[in-house]
């Protein structure tokens, strides 16, 4: 399966500051093999509801779109707690999704900060559970839809060019930064 998984498209949201109500850009770039292919910009509302549909809406809006062959996520959750449902992502798109994170995610203080302070935090804890239980795989921690513990190895090795995090994430991550405030500056 993963000799089919050449196209890969990469989200990650930018940063924000703690003030900030609204809109976040989020970036995605497309990979073809180890070569940045193209670059797409959407916006979804901070602690929202519309990350799902907004993914879906630039993947297959997307000129890349016949070519892509998977979706990679830095993080279930884009601007605050936008969840991405990334099983109804996978039902819109066909195309497998990759939650990556470089640490272990700690569910029960994202269930307690979804149940205390973020509006619709029942149903967005739902949507975090039915992606289910983060893996330990090739030194990052993920969660999928669509696609086998095994090819998900497979494709983070191999985009993993300079580090462990994948290329499509590690360049939507510095991409995303100078997007949101001029100049990229955390490591991703």
């Amino acid at each position: 399966m993963t000799a089919k998984l050449t196209h890969v498209i990469g989200f990650d949201d930018a940063p924000f500051g703690h003030a900030h109500r609204g809109d976040v850009a989020v970036v995605g770039i497309v990979y073809a093999n180890h070569r940045p292919e193209g670059v797409l910009l959407t916006k979804v509302r901070r602690d929202g509801a519309n990350a799902t549909a907004k993914l879906a809406r630039a993947v297959l809006g997307s000129r890349h779109c016949p070519h892509l062959r998977l979706i990679m996520l830095q993080g279930i959750a884009l601007a605050g707690f936008n969840v991405v449902d990334i099983n109804e992502l996978f039902a819109r798109t066909k195309l497998p999704v990759l939650v990556v994170s470089r640490v272990k995610p700690d569910p029960q203080s994202v269930r307690r900060a979804l149940l205390s302070r973020i509006r619709g935090g029942k149903r967005k804890w739902r949507l975090v559970e039915r992606a289910g239980a983060s893996d330990p795989v090739a030194g990052l921690w993920v969660q999928r839809a669509g696609i086998s513990a095994d090819a998900a190895r497979d494709v983070l090795r191999r985009f993993a060019i300079h580090g462990k995090l994948p290329e499509p994430l590690r360049l939507a991550h510095l991409v995303a930064g100078a997007v949101g405030s001029g100049e990229s500056r955390h490591r991703p």
